[in-house]
């Protein structure tokens, strides 16, 4: 048996090692601050405030503009940016947000085969769309609050689908455990040597390997980062794509026929219908990426392994933790 020292020393090490690898709530006393953080008394007269600050903005914006769609608008991006601001900083979301886009960017050569495999297809589909009468005109009457909120209805349905069907790759990773699983995950980490041990004792490390409450969506969230992350990357690709396509086959008149001359003038009108095409091209991506087995492969194969190490160290950090 080892002694309390040196299993502090491990434990210390490790919590450090989930922190800087986007797992925060694996460690109790991270865990134990972003629950407190969620407790009624600090959260209600925040999104009282927040409801608050964000409609009067909303209203103040709506009067200037003469867009009445402004007020929901600013209501619903301010409300975004408030929660995203407090899960940084209140419920300790920073470490998982840093490490999965590092994760994400750091991969762009892996990234970009998998970008010329979905985009070809996505192109295929969308430019019928773009390509459409019916299209420019819906565009071309949107105001730009209107437009705006349109594109963040796109990305909420999104984040909700991932939110409903992310928890089922993180059910699949600790169905599986077994003592290989637990020696790979751990090995070239804090708990390599322990891990060992523990198994060589006749440990049932494998008892720890179920992964619920904050742990479980600490995962998810990793999910949820890496998969927002790249669907963003092929939806700029795509309104890239439009622009281009667009500045070469329109011309002011064709645009004035299509939205029936109430605009004549190409570049904001393709601006419109670019932006558009591409929010919903990331919703369509978002649930072919989860549906469809063949993207699922190409979005999460390389990020099932990092998954499957997160459920093992976690499965012998508890062990170490019962054992010590």
């Amino acid at each position: 048996m080892p002694d309390a020292a040196s299993s502090a020393d491990v434990r210390a090490a490790t919590d450090l090692w989930f922190v800087r690898h986007g797992l925060p709530y694996f460690v109790p006393e991270q865990r134990r601050e972003a629950k407190a953080a969620l407790r009624l008394r600090r959260t209600v007269p925040l999104l009282v405030l927040i409801g608050l600050a964000a409609a009067a903005a909303g209203v103040a914006l709506a009067w200037v503009t003469d867009q009445f769609v402004a007020a929901p608008a600013t209501l619903v991006s301010l409300g975004l940016l408030a929660a995203a601001f407090y899960a940084l900083t209140a419920l300790k979301a920073r470490p998982i947000v840093g490490w999965a886009l590092s994760r994400t960017f750091g991969s762009l050569r892996t990234l970009l085969p998998m970008m010329s495999r979905a985009l070809p297809l996505l192109l295929l589909f969308v430019t019928f769309l773009f390509i459409n009468a019916e299209v420019w005109q819906v565009s071309s009457h949107l105001a730009v609050s209107t437009l705006w909120l349109v594109a963040l209805l796109f990305g909420v349905l999104a984040v909700g689908f991932l939110l409903v069907r992310l928890p089922e790759e993180v059910d699949r990773a600790d169905d599986d455990v077994d003592e290989r699983l637990l020696r790979k995950a751990c090995r070239g980490t804090p708990l390599e040597a322990d891990c060992d041990r523990l198994l060589d004792e006749g440990v049932d490390v494998a008892r720890h390997a179920e992964v619920t409450g904050f742990e479980r969506w600490n995962l998810v969230l990793v999910l949820l980062v890496i998969q927002a992350a790249q669907v963003l990357l092929l939806a700029v690709t795509v309104f890239l794509f439009f622009m281009v396509f667009g500045s070469l086959i329109m011309n002011g008149a064709v645009v004035e026929t299509w939205t029936d001359g109430y605009a004549n003038v190409v570049g904001p009108t393709l601006i419109q219908v670019s932006i558009f095409l591409a929010s919903f091209s990331a919703l369509y991506l978002t649930v072919s990426t989860v549906t469809d087995e063949t993207y699922r492969v190409q979005f999460f194969g390389s990020v099932l392994a990092e998954l499957e190490r997160a459920v093992g160290m976690r499965a012998v950090y508890l062990a170490l933790r019962a054992d010590a």
